[in-house]
């Protein structure tokens, strides 16, 4: 009776440990080097940020992040898929575990943080709403923008932010909304509104598609915070430190020197800060689960954090976003970038 008994309520005890979810299983960094690559959701074309060119190439500072990823799991950086997502898709996508990550310039606020399921790991880009409009109609400032036509992209925050900033001014508008950047640009563009709206570094990117750039202006107003970075599922915390630390190491290696061209010299250096970073001291790897040239190979094969900013949005590339001035220079230079210490 009493061996009956025990293995009835083992039974019953075994049954609630599974519905539970508590029992152990493979998590994203074991799938990802399984299937040998990071699925990455990126934007579906932002210039600077996430965009293919004509031979399917990725490129920007999203892409970069996912390609940091790929380097500290698979030692490649190139071992990335990548899928363009709409705005009010691309939750769900990597909810349902049809991306590993998602890195599309997408705003970290406390509803998608603590009610989505998912977890923001950093930011890699400090950004703020605003509008572009036509030099013709001679308008230097938000606030004479009353009873105006607005393209706006659905599905994101800068729809409840131009909501609020109307609202707040007394201005009345009409939005028209649409769930492609591109499909909202492309009507601004052809007249069907008369401003368009979206993070100021999007309309640096979004700029350089218009038939004529330089008929349009983005007026001085910043209407918003923008923290952009990327996001992960919140049930795998190792995965989550992964992705965290991929983009602090980028960021530690600017503040302590290193880079892509530089590094290998840098492996006779006294400094123990940066033989950590290399992995040339310390056990960095373990505590994620990783080799320890995890970091050294994000640095060489994607560069630090000034590098990555440079050649997708500096002041050299079309979008001509200059660094000086701007909240995306490190703490020790007049920004807020600042990195957790690599030990």
């Amino acid at each position: 009776m009493k061996n009956s008994m025990f293995k009835f309520f083992g039974s019953i005890a075994l049954f609630a440990f599974l519905l539970s979810g508590t029992v152990a299983k493979a998590g994203t960094k074991e799938d990802v080097t399984k299937k040998g690559s990071v699925s990455c959701g990126v934007s579906q074309g932002v210039p600077g940020f996430s965009n293919a060119d004509a031979s399917g190439k990725w490129s920007g500072i999203d892409v970069d992040m996912c390609r940091a990823v790929a380097a500290a799991v698979l030692g490649d950086s190139n071992k990335v898929k990548y899928q363009p997502l709409s705005a009010k898709d691309r939750f769900e996508v990597l909810k349902s575990g049809q991306i590993d990550m998602l890195s599309r310039n997408t705003t970290w606020t406390l509803s998608r943080d603590a009610g989505l399921g998912l977890e923001f790991v950093g930011t890699n880009f400090y950004d703020g709403q605003g509008f572009i409009v036509r030099k013709a109609a001679k308008v230097n400032t938000a606030k004479k923008l009353n009873n105006v036509k607005v393209c706006v992209e659905t599905g994101t925050t800068t729809e409840l932010n131009l909501r609020d900033y109307f609202k707040a001014n007394k201005l009345k508008y009409e939005a028209v909304s649409f769930t492609k950047a591109d499909e909202a640009v492309a009507a601004y563009d052809a007249g069907r509104c008369d401003v368009y709206t979206t993070d100021k570094s999007g309309l640096a990117a979004q700029r350089t598609k218009m038939k004529n750039p330089g008929e349009h202006t983005v007026l001085p107003e910043t209407i918003s915070k923008e923290p952009l970075g990327p996001v992960v599922r919140g049930n795998d915390q190792n995965w989550k430190d992964i992705a965290a630390w991929s983009l602090y190491v980028m960021i530690e290696a600017e503040e302590l020197g290193v880079s892509s061209k530089n590094i290998d010299s840098m492996k006779s250096t006294d400094n123990p800060n940066i033989k950590r970073l290399l992995g040339l001291e310390g056990d960095t790897g373990k505590s994620l689960g990783l080799s320890n040239t995890w970091a050294y190979n994000i640095i060489k094969q994607v560069g630090n954090y000034g590098e990555v900013y440079e050649r997708n949005v500096g002041a050299k590339t079309p979008l001509g976003l200059a660094r000086n001035g701007s909240p995306n220079q490190l703490w020790s230079k007049g920004g807020i970038l600042y990195a957790p210490p690599v030990r």
